[in-house]
């Protein structure tokens, strides 16, 4: 955790930073709202823009995906709670879509800073398209990085989810590409009796010793 504060990076397997912070929900103190369940906290350059509207509708219009997999959402930028709500009013009116996760209104920058989104190269006042893939633990298990102008793929956040929580119930890998439904990757043997009890398996596809494949 040392290397995280001189950075203000936060690493895959760092525990989450802890916060408390204005949302458009209420003030919301991040371990309580992360207990028991995983947590997707994602930033967005600003208010009343383009690419972030598309986003934040995408995740809006997910939410029963969301809730059917014991997710809850929380976004951030670095704009005041007047422009979140005039914004979530907005875009509701507009479009009948409804932002009702929290979103953080992140003006002196403390979280957009704790977690990284802030990267002066790309700008020094917005933050980049972060998203962390939180578990109910409160660790950090993935992490994307987007520039200002690259909208995510909801979808591979979608998948990603799904990977991170079948790899933690069924202890297994997956391989490139998997989508749910697919084959997963069991651990390569690591002794010369757990290679031999592999050979005659046949219930796994071998493609070799150390890479084999079965249905869950």
């Amino acid at each position: 955790m040392e290397n995280q504060q001189k950075t203000g990076m936060p690493r895959i397997g760092d525990m989450a930073p802890d916060f408390e912070a204005v949302t458009t929900t209420g003030v919301l103190k991040f371990s309580e709202y992360n207990k028991d369940s995983w947590v997707i906290l994602f930033s967005h350059p600003a208010d009343f823009t383009p690419v972030c509207t598309t986003e934040m509708s995408g995740f809006a219009m997910e939410k029963n995906f969301f809730e059917e997999h014991n997710t809850k959402l929380m976004g951030l930028s670095i704009d005041s709670i007047h422009s979140h709500i005039a914004w979530v009013n907005a875009v509701d009116e507009k479009t009948g879509i409804l932002f009702e996760f929290p979103i953080i209104a992140d003006l002196d920058m403390k979280v957009a800073r704790l977690y990284g989104m802030l990267q002066p190269g790309e700008s020094e006042t917005a933050a980049v398209r972060a998203v962390f893939i939180i578990d109910p633990l409160g660790k950090i298990r993935l992490i994307m990085y987007y520039p200002l102008n690259v909208g995510r793929n909801m979808e591979e956040i979608k998948r990603a989810l799904l990977a991170l929580q079948t790899s933690d119930e069924h202890k297994v890998a997956m391989p490139l590409n998997w989508q749910p439904g697919d084959k997963v990757i069991v651990g390569a043997p690591r002794t010369l009796q757990a290679l031999a009890e592999r050979k005659g398996d046949t219930s796994l596809e071998q493609i070799d010793w150390y890479l084999a494949k079965k249905a869950l």
